[in-house]
Formats: C-alpha cells, structure tokens, sequence
C-alpha cells in the first residue's frame, strides 16, 4: 500500500492557461531568437518564454539557424559521443487503462508475463552476449512490481557475468513511489529513475488516464521524481509522449518541470526523453496533434538549446533515418537491438515483432552491432560509459560538470575505452576494424598530451593485458 504523502514542496505547477497564453502570444521575431540561441550557446538554460519565442521561429532560415545552434551546442557540451543502452522489460501486467498502451488492463489480448528471476537471468545474459553494458528496466504498475520486486530484480541484474560481459548501470522506468519505495530503489543501485508524465495537459491526461486507476491521479505522477529527490534518487529522467497533445504545449511542459526541479532541488533532470506516439496491439488514436518529422527535429533541437547539461533520448520507436538526423540536433542517447517483447533477447532466431506481445511497434529493428557500426562510419564515438554514476558525479555534483560543458573531459576519454572494449570482445570484424581506425583518429585529435598519454595507456591495458572497466 502507497503512502500518499506528497513532497514537501509538492504543487502542480503546471499553469495550463499560461503555457496555452504563452504558445498562442508568441511571434517570430528573429533578434529576439539570435540573442536567446547565443544565451544557450553560453550553457544557459532557458526561460519558458524562451523556449516558446524558438518554437514561434518557423521561417526556414530560422529554424536553420536553431538547428546549427543546436547541432554546435551539443558538440560543445558532449562531443561527437552517443551513449547506448538497452530496455528489458520484466513485466507486463498493468493496472492502468491508458488509452494509448497495448499493456492496459481492459485489453485481454495482450499476452501477459513476468520474468522469473531465472528468465532475468537468461536475458541478460543474452544482451551481455551482445556487448550491452547499460540498461533500463520496464515495469508495468501492478501489485506484484513491489519496489521490493523491482530492487531484487535489480541486483539480480547485475550479479550476472558472462564471459567479459556484465551490466554496470541499471536504470529504471516504472510508476511513481512512495519516499519509502523510492528509497528502496536507490539503495538497490540504481542510476536512473525514469518517469514519463506522458503529457502535461491537463484535460488531455485525464482523457488519456482514467481516474479510477493509479494514474488517474496527475499531480501523484508529477510530484513522483520530487519524492524520489527527498528520497536520495538524484538522477532522474522526464518525458512527454508526443501525439497526445499539441507538441508546443508538451516541449513547455517539459522546460516547466525541468525547471521546477532545477528551482526547487538544484537539480535538473538527468535525461529527457520525448518519443511520439507509434502503433500498438490493439490501439487506435487520433491523429490531430501527430507530429510530423520536421516538427520533431525541430523540437529536438528547441530542447537542446533549452536544456544544455541534459542528456536527450531518443529510442528505436523512431526509424533509423529518423534518429540519424535528430541526433545531429542533439540526442546523445538512444537504444540499440531493442526487443520489447517479455524475454524476447534470448529468442535468436526470432523475425519481426509480435506486438500481442509488446508496447508498441518500434522503428529500428537493427541489432547493435549494425547500429554500432554506422555510429562509427558517420564519426560519432559509441559510448557505454557509467563512470559519472559509480564515482559520483550524479545529481548536483553532475549539474556542477554539466552546466559549463566540462563532462566532456570525461566522456570522451571513458566512450573511447568502453568502445576500445566492445571492439575487442563483441564486434564483427568489419566493425571492429572502422572503430579502431575512429580511436586512432580521435587520438590523433587530442592536444593535451597528457591525458592523450593515460587514454593511449588504458587502451593497452584493454587490448594486450585484458583488462575491462577501466575509467576515468
């Protein structure tokens, strides 16, 4: 049973009248648009009303020059790294109702599981035959996903060693807890814990969520990672489902919440994620507010000027064309050889999707060995580093490295020696060859010699000695 004790700062503070106002008193103005892209490009973040003045922006060369901005940001602040993960979904029984999700309750269809601790096993060490190093598990809301259950399988998670591989970060997407529950959580391990509000709007919400149901309830999910801050969770992610809502409206609702959680803790979110709205088993929804591909890079961009020190996700719900434009306007995370479905990463000679058996249809069935190996051939270093959250530099600490772009310093060194990992342990020899090839041009690049000195050493340690999980 939830304790319903909100935050101690607990407030809804999300003014849909004033966010509506905002979006619809908003014009283009282009001075005004160049004086706010060179505050962001200084690793400010940005006001609402900022935020909304580059949405207003919609004359091509606007928007052209809010794409550059974002495109040098990002290589400011995180140089040309993509940090990989991948989900595990551990189960699919709900007690929600949204309108959108092939887990509701009210669809029978669905083909419902949990993983045993055994089958948790046997995943991950499928995705660690692969090479993947970081996860985020999925959980439905559902009584039997106790934050007991949900911290077990966690430290189930990382007591599995096959081989050279091993997962070093776990992160989390589940519904909001209790101070005690997220406290739980935190002391299992965890990095990460993810909470989509799915869409700020009020109205919206309550369509989308039914009220007798736990997420019903929109001020105990937007108060969720306030809980879990008080509760020692210091990186936390957000997100909105785009299509729900008008897409203007969902990128303020953002920037409101990050905010909010930058005011009042000191604290920004960690990532944002902002996937749109894809096919499922036994969905349909109106397309009024689906967003096309031009507003979607767009709003990509738009966040990574608003929000310079916050790590952008996009997922394989996006095709791979899709993600390989956005993630020139700022994504440095995405997922790779996704399965959705329950215990789906051990079924190797599986083709194509069952979506009885999943959330929703992805749009990047590529395994991580194909996406790793086109990271490569366009110049980005694939990363699977979690240095920050095993020596501390989480939460505020993170902020302090974040904000003024120093974080570079250490992902580009800790990205080149998990690669240098991967290369040597799970890729095929045509990957392996272009990502030793990228090393050594990386390397070349660097001019302070001194740390191009440890790298160069760490790397042989990883290559003739055979050592893993050396960091920076």
């Amino acid at each position: 049973m939830l304790n319903k004790t909100m935050s101690k700062n607990c407030v809804d503070f999300i003014d849909d009248a004033k966010i509506t106002s905002i979006i619809e008193n908003t014009r283009e103005d282009a001075g005004r648009v160049r004086a706010i892209i060179a505050k962001s490009m200084e690793k400010k973040p940005l006001t609402v009303e900022e935020t909304a003045a580059l949405i207003a922006a919609e004359s091509p060369e606007l928007v052209e020059e809010i794409f550059n901005a974002a495109r040098q940001l990002k290589k400011d602040v995180y140089g040309n790294r993509i940090v990989l993960f991948a989900p595990l979904y551990i189960g699919n029984f709900c007690v929600n109702d949204c309108k959108y999700c092939a887990f509701r309750r009210s669809l029978r269809s669905t083909v419902r599981k949990t993983l045993s601790p055994a089958e948790t096993i046997q995943q991950v060490e499928a995705l660690e035959d692969v090479g993947h190093k970081r996860l985020i598990l999925v959980f439905g809301e559902h009584p039997d996903y106790t934050p007991e259950f949900m911290a077990d399988t966690v430290r189930t998670v990382y007591t599995v060693k096959k081989g050279k591989g091993e997962i070093r970060r776990v992160n989390i997407n589940a519904a909001p807890l209790d101070h005690a529950g997220f406290k739980t959580m935190k002391d299992s391990g965890i990095g990460t814990y993810q909470i989509f509000q799915e869409t700020y709007h009020h109205a919206t919400y309550q369509e989308c969520h039914p009220s007798q149901t736990h997420k019903g309830d929109y001020l105990w999910r937007l108060d969720g990672l306030s809980r879990a801050f008080e509760s020692g969770c210091d990186d936390m992610g957000i997100g909105a489902l785009f299509g729900l809502y008008d897409w203007r409206f969902e990128v303020l609702g953002l920037i409101t919440h990050s905010l909010h959680l930058q005011n009042i803790y000191n604290v920004g979110p960690h990532t944002i994620s902002f996937p749109r709205l894809r096919p499922a088993h036994g969905v349909s929804f109106d397309q009024k507010y689906f967003v096309s591909d031009h507003d979607f890079k767009r709003l990509v961009a738009i966040l990574r000027l608003a929000v310079p020190y916050t790590g952008l996700i996009c997922t394989a719900r996006e095709t791979a064309e899709v993600r390989r434009e956005v993630m020139q306007f700022g994504v440095s995370q995405i997922d790779a050889g996704t399965r959705l479905e329950l215990g789906g990463y051990s079924e190797k000679d599986r083709k194509g999707q069952e979506l009885k058996r999943e959330q929703f249809q992805i749009g990047d069935v590529r395994s991580l060995d194909e996406v790793m190996g086109e990271l490569i051939h366009e110049g980005y270093i694939p990363s699977f580093c979690t240095s920050c959250y095993r020596l501390g530099r989480t939460g505020e600490h993170f902020m302090e490295y974040a904000i003024p772009g120093f974080i570079q310093r250490f992902c580009t060194p800790n990205a080149l020696t998990t690669l240098c990992e991967y290369l040597e342990d799970y890729a095929s020899d045509e990957v392996r060859k272009s990502g030793f090839e990228l090393i050594s041009r990386e390397l070349e690049k660097m001019t302070d010699e001194k740390q191009k000195k440890m790298i160069t050493e760490r790397l042989a340690e990883i290559r003739i000695a055979g050592k893993r999980d050396l960091y920076f």
